[in-house]
């Protein structure tokens, strides 16, 4: 069985069915994660834009069909060891996509995001592997 981490950008156009065929072919058949981080993204999203009621059900429904990792002891130990080493490089990297790197590494799961760029730090140092790399 397969197994990958959703970043917040996957998720979110999975929830509006926009995401393009070559990501949705790399996921199929995956059992999917997302991480305690795409979670509160996901529900600031639906209060800062008022999503309606159909809007936040569907979100329910998604985030019932995931698994999600959250922040333990192993998880938190990897986002401190990474974060520290950023740092320590002069590289500081975005709070949110530390600990969804930590996640992935501290589980040994894939990440499936379209914002590679975001996480090219991580794959080079943290031992992260994406989804199609």
């Amino acid at each position: 069985m397969r197994y990958v981490v959703l970043d917040t950008d996957v998720s979110s156009r999975i929830l509006r069915d926009r995401l393009s065929p070559v990501p949705t072919a790399r996921i199929a058949g995956a059992v999917w994660f997302v991480s305690f981080v795409t979670v509160g993204e996901l529900w600031q999203w639906a209060h800062a834009r008022s999503w309606g009621r159909r809007s936040r059900e569907e979100l329910e429904h998604f985030l019932g069909r995931t698994v999600v990792i959250d922040s333990d002891e192993v998880v938190s130990r990897e986002w401190g060891r990474a974060a520290a080493a950023a740092r320590a490089r002069g590289r500081p990297r975005p709070t949110n996509d530390s600990w969804t790197a930590a996640c992935c590494v501290a589980r040994g799961l894939p990440l499936a995001t379209l914002n590679v760029k975001d996480f090219e730090d991580h794959v080079e140092h943290d031992g992260l592997v994406l989804v199609g790399e």
